[in-house]
């Protein structure tokens, strides 16, 4: 039987509240300037610069605005380092637009091919109620960023630039999900009245018609063929017709099979050096599966600081509603003391905030500068972000390592990091993790 709050319990809280002088001034400074001027720690402040030992000379950074795409931006921002040494060129920015195009329609497909193959689950299970709640989002993962690369290429943005949906999704997304849901109404209903399997997909197929006008209303439709004209560097001059695939390969070409994503979860369920997956999340069916390799903090340290020490850009995912600024770029643990303020705050290690839903990566971003000490140690990594250049470094932030090891969830690496009994692990069939596991989440 639940218990009420009492209201002597609430007189009492109030006169301990009372009591102490400290919670009246933390109470007059917070509501007048908020936690983040109040707990922010001035001497750490002035400790927090931008310059690393290890530095790839980057573009301009991006802006993902009002959309859930950052994994995609990540991925992109990640290729792109290539591309501008290919083209000749400091600046160059792939299409996100294109990408997300493709994104959408494939994460259509697959969510009604998720609703066919549950179609003998109860509406009211909670894996059915999971799909259809999970329909069509901006987020991804790696995996699925290189699904897309591999089976449609990518262009400039010059060639697909951004509309309106593309920067604020949120109106074209409730359209989109409306649909396959009313599309997810009428499989289901089919199979209780004994539809065959191909009579449910004719009613995908008209739904996903439908689904694609839609999407192209409000993103355009991707070129089949382009032209694409550009002066680099020296200032010579140059035009080429492209498809999307023919422009990736020959401008970009970079190994997307050479990666391999590896995690740190560091919870009981999950023992470290196995290989894991997650049922349901993912956007091309018949693609890859999304892949992890649960792997302790200080070995996904040392990897990503290989990694750009070689001069390679680091696909990773974190959370970034923890312990950071935006203005001033930093993410930092000790940028903040809420316990001095609260008088009180969290005991949960990384673990124990993975299970209790307190964390999980659910932005994506990309390392391009480690600080190395004299002991080889990473103290700092340089971070592109995709939420402009007004904030941060033009746009490019500080993150400090003990707040790597706390909050970041993923990297992606190449296979020449790692050790020979990390590889061997790499051919292991991975541990499927139901939909709503914390490694699901979706940066």
């Amino acid at each position: 039987m639940l218990m009420s709050l009492g209201i002597k319990d609430a007189e009492k809280f109030s006169k301990g509240f009372n009591a102490n002088p400290k919670n009246l001034l933390a109470m007059n400074a917070v509501t007048k300037s908020g936690l983040g001027a109040v707990s922010m720690k001035r001497q750490r402040i002035n400790e927090i610069n931008h310059v690393f030992s290890n530095l790839i000379i980057s573009p301009t950074a991006t802006n993902q605005k009002s959309t859930g795409r950052c994994w995609m931006f990540a991925g992109l921002n990640t290729l792109r380092l290539d591309s501008c040494k290919k083209l000749g060129v400091d600046q160059f920015e792939f299409s996100q637009t294109y990408t997300m195009f493709w994104d959408k329609l494939e994460k259509g497909n697959y969510f009604l091919e998720a609703i066919i193959e549950t179609r003998k689950e109860p509406v009211d299970s909670r894996l059915v109620m999971w799909l259809l709640q999970n329909i069509v989002p901006d987020a991804g993962q790696w995996d699925m960023f290189v699904n897309l690369i591999k089976k449609y290429g990518a262009i400039p943005k010059s060639v697909m630039p951004e509309t309106e949906s593309s920067s604020n999704s949120q109106r074209m997304n409730s359209s989109l999900i409306g649909k396959l849901r009313d599309a997810a109404k009428d499989i289901r209903e089919a199979a209780e009245r004994g539809a065959s399997l191909s009579e449910l997909r004719k009613i995908k197929n008209h739904s996903l018609e439908e689904f694609y006008t839609i999407l192209a209303i409000h993103l355009g439709e991707p070129p089949k063929k382009f032209i694409y004209q550009w002066r680099d560097k020296k200032g010579d001059f140059h035009r080429e017709e492209f498809t999307p695939m023919s422009f990736y390969q020959k401008y970009c070409g970079f190994d997307l099979d050479d990666m391999v994503c590896l995690i740190n979860a560091p919870t009981k369920d999950k023992p470290y050096n196995k290989m894991y997956t997650v049922k349901y999340l993912g956007n091309v069916v018949g693609g890859e599966i999304v892949r992890y390799l649960n792997v302790p903090i200080k070995i996904m340290s040392d990897t990503a600081s290989s990694m750009i020490k070689d001069g390679k850009g680091v696909w990773f995912g974190a959370d970034t509603g923890k312990y950071g600024d935006r203005d001033m770029g930093v993410f930092d643990t000790e940028l903040f003391d809420y316990e001095l303020v609260y008088g009180t705050w969290l005991k949960m290690d990384k673990a124990a905030r993975l299970n209790y839903c307190q964390s999980r990566m659910g932005h994506a971003m990309v390392f391009t500068g480690v600080d190395i000490d004299e002991k080889g140690e990473s103290q700092k990594w340089r971070v592109e972000n995709s939420w402009g250049t007004e904030i941060g470094d033009k746009g490019y932030f500080v993150m400090n390592q003990e707040w790597f090891n706390e909050y970041v969830f993923e990297v992606m690496v190449s296979k020449k990091y790692l050790s020979k009994e990390l590889l061997n692990v790499l051919d292991e069939k991975p541990v499927e993790l139901p939909p709503w596991d914390p490694m699901g989440a979706l940066a």
